[in-house]
């Protein structure tokens, strides 16, 4: 329990950019012994609010037992979304894409880890009726776990670079204005 406390204690203490608003929320029961949740929202509207650019979750597992499917003691989980313009979301590399922007936060940060595990999809969409007029649209969503090795910090440094990555803010881009162009947020 100290082993997590300390590692909990070391995550609320991190400073995000400015256009990333992150909370901790409640965690998921049932999953381990020990569990911190936090939500990421990119240049949300309101604090809580879901934000029209991206949004993401991430849960830290921590079980002393070391479940055999893990490998360890730790387990992250971890889930980010973005809305995309209809023709980003029609490339047959986007998910590919995605998968790939996750393991190169991770290096970059120098999060160490073994088994991951995850899906990247995405979806396409087009209103009909009443909903005609909001035109096509499409969304990237990766759903994502590791076993982490080392310190935590660089793990959620790595998420929450992912999630800015899908909602089109580069790394480096924490202090240079952006263009808000259409965002879809039907998926």
């Amino acid at each position: 329990m100290v082993e997590f406390s300390h590692a909990v204690a070391r995550v609320r203490d991190m400073s995000f950019r400015d256009d990333l608003h992150v909370r901790e929320i409640a965690a998921p029961t049932g999953l381990a012994p020990d569990a911190l949740a936090l939500a990421a929202d990119v240049r949300p509207d309101a604090p809580g609010a879901e934000s029209l650019y991206g949004t993401g979750r991430l849960v830290l597992l921590h079980d002393p037992d070391e479940p055999t499917q893990w490998g360890g003691p730790w387990r992250i989980v971890s889930f980010a979304q973005a809305p995309l313009e209809a023709e980003i979301g029609a490339d047959p590399l986007l998910a590919d894409v995605a998968w790939s922007w996750l393991m190169d936060a991770l290096s970059a940060h120098g999060a160490h880890f073994h088994s991951p595990a995850g899906t990247a999809t995405k979806t396409l969409s087009t209103g009909f009726g009443s909903l005609a007029a909001e035109g096509d649209g499409s969304q990237i969503e990766l759903r994502a776990s590791w076993s982490p090795t080392g310190p935590i910090s660089p793990h959620v440094e790595a998420w929450a670079e992912l999630v800015c990555m899908l909602a089109g803010l580069p790394p480096g881009s924490e202090q240079i204005a952006t263009m808000t162009g259409r965002r879809f947020t039907r998926g």
